[in-house]
């Protein structure tokens, strides 16, 4: 709501000014927070009832904005994630001085998790997904997400049976080219 219909720089310095204070006294890294209260601002472009990015395709689309910036929001719902992955795991931003193997962790996880994400809402990975897969893909992700060893294992171990099963299942069910 800070950043609806606000330019980009203004958008920041509002956001910054009152809700990055909050994530600090919650023990948020510094960049981190901000950077959290930045990205939401931006994405205010995107979501309606704002959605000036998705008004101003409209015209060259020939279609309601509204229409635009309901699909713009459920094809990029999975990138609403990548800040609160970002205060769960500040190394994906390059905080926390863990090094760079627990960077890499991150970085996989946290690409893993938006592409299952991805997935799940949209319904489609190499070929249609069914129901259970995309419940399944998104239980994997939200997993992923939560910052906790066991659920990384689990997210891990399920993303792997999804993307397993369904790579088998399309292909069992992709044609035959002679």
């Amino acid at each position: 709501v800070l950043g609806m219909g606000i330019p980009t720089i203004p958008n920041y310095i509002i956001t910054s000014s009152i809700a990055a204070p909050a994530l600090l006294d919650l023990g948020v890294p510094l960049i981190v927070s901000h950077m959290f209260v930045f990205y939401f601002g931006i994405m205010a472009d995107l979501t309606p009832p704002v959605a000036l990015a998705a008004f101003a395709a409209a015209p060259i689309a020939r279609e309601s904005g509204l229409k635009i910036g309901v699909r713009a929001v459920q094809i990029a719902i999975a990138g609403f994630v990548v800040p609160y992955m970002a205060v769960y795991a500040p190394e994906l931003m390059l905080q926390g001085g863990k090094g760079l193997a627990a960077t890499a962790y991150v970085v996989f996880k946290a690409l893993l998790a938006v592409t299952l994400w991805g997935t799940a809402v949209v319904g489609y990975f190499r070929s249609a997904m069914n129901a259970i897969e995309r419940v399944l893909a998104f239980a994997a992700a939200s997993l992923l997400v939560v910052a906790l060893p066991i659920s990384d294992e689990a997210g891990f171990a399920l993303a792997a049976a999804v993307i397993a099963w369904h790579l088998w299942r399309s292909r069992r069910l992709a044609p035959v080219i002679s």
